[in-house]
């Protein structure tokens, strides 16, 4: 009888080779995990000897790919630290829900006058060089920010208020989206240099069950432009680039695959689109990316999460561009023995 609670074993060694034919939508040659973040209960779980020191960024880093070599993964998503536009700025109450308006700190353009931007230049990418040796060989880094476009200028502004600031002052709203876009853009062009970064996530929330949050005009005008950029530089540079964003999405796929070009998206959630549709809508387009519902995860039996894993896994044999995950990350309330199940999917068919 299986233990779902047990730690799987992989087999073999990591090689990004693997997500990357699937982010080039071909078959990898053994089933392929992928997972934006995991949870600190499974870094206490599967990395016991490495204490977690949030005032250590290297030691965290070290024990986040420890982690994933761990699980089988071929990578390791990391934040370059000392970058981020709202750390110490917006505060909010620690509470389970708050407004999005909660804690926002530019109004006016006086206000914007006033803000202290971060430097993209000032994050420590020279950790990105430091943890290139402590890779396991075939391992690589893929790289995310401290949010996305839209997201921190959510943070900055409030949601309600950014949306009374385009009808009452576009062009106010517009330097603030410039302010937030272009350093991001610094960000993710200096990443992307470095030889141990395989890949970047653009990371930003656009949607929620019904609908995008902005109208699909505004977000060509204010948010789409800069990963546009985003992707041409890392195009450049050889580095493929996942989009991960909740949320609608259908309205915005031709943008997403056809102007700003991202690789592969992520993000899924059975109440909009299973995976097992989207994959047969878009793959042929566009990479797809975990998909097992978070809320399937968590309710559902170990048996039934491993057995609908498997399935998808079948249905992707052999047409690529698919690698295994959940719809949108392992927050600590997955419980652990569901998280297994999907993965000890992928790794019992290695």
């Amino acid at each position: 009888m299986t233990d779902w609670n047990a730690i799987p074993s992989p087999k073999g060694s990591p090689d990004f080779n693997n997500l990357l034919k699937v982010l080039q939508r071909q078959e990898p040659d053994r089933p392929t995990l992928f997972e934006f973040f995991l949870n600190e209960r499974l870094f206490q779980r599967v990395v016991p000897e490495i204490a977690a020191n949030p005032s250590d960024p290297r030691l965290q880093l070290r024990r986040t790919i420890r982690t994933y070599q761990r699980l089988g993964y071929d990578y390791v998503s990391v934040i370059v630290p000392s970058f981020s536009f709202s750390e110490g700025k917006v505060l909010r109450r620690q509470e389970k829900s708050v407004s999005l308006n909660e804690g926002s700190i530019i109004h006016t353009r006086l206000d914007l006058s006033a803000f202290l931007w971060p430097d993209p230049q000032a994050a420590l990418y020279s950790l990105l060089d430091e943890l290139a040796d402590e890779l396991p060989a075939g391992m690589k880094l893929i790289v995310y920010s401290p949010d996305g476009v839209f997201e921190n200028v959510v943070d900055l502004v409030g949601f309600e208020n950014l949306c009374l600031m385009i009808a009452d002052d576009r062009s106010l709203a517009e330097d603030i989206f410039c302010e937030v876009g272009s350093r991001l853009l610094h960000y993710f062009k200096l990443a992307s240099e470095h030889a141990s970064v395989g890949a970047l996530i653009g990371n930003d929330d656009w949607g929620f069950k019904t609908h995008t949050m902005l109208s699909p005009v505004d977000l060509r005008h204010f948010v789409f432009p800069w990963y546009k950029q985003i992707n041409q530089v890392a195009h450049a540079a050889g580095k493929p680039v996942i989009l991960h964003s909740c949320g609608h999405f259908t309205r915005i796929i031709d943008d997403i695959i056809d102007d700003m070009h991202f690789d592969a998206r992520h993000s899924y959630e059975d109440s909009i689109m299973p995976v097992e549709e989207a994959y047969e809508r878009f793959h042929a387009r566009i990479a797809i990316l975990g998909g097992i519902d978070v809320d399937f995860v968590c309710r559902r039996s170990s048996e039934e999460v491993y057995a609908r894993s498997m399935a998808m896994l079948e249905i992707t044999s052999g047409r690529g561009g698919y690698a295994l995950g959940t719809g949108n990350s392992v927050p600590e309330y997955v419980p652990d023995e569901g998280y297994f199940a999907m993965i000890r999917a992928a790794l019992d068919l290695r």
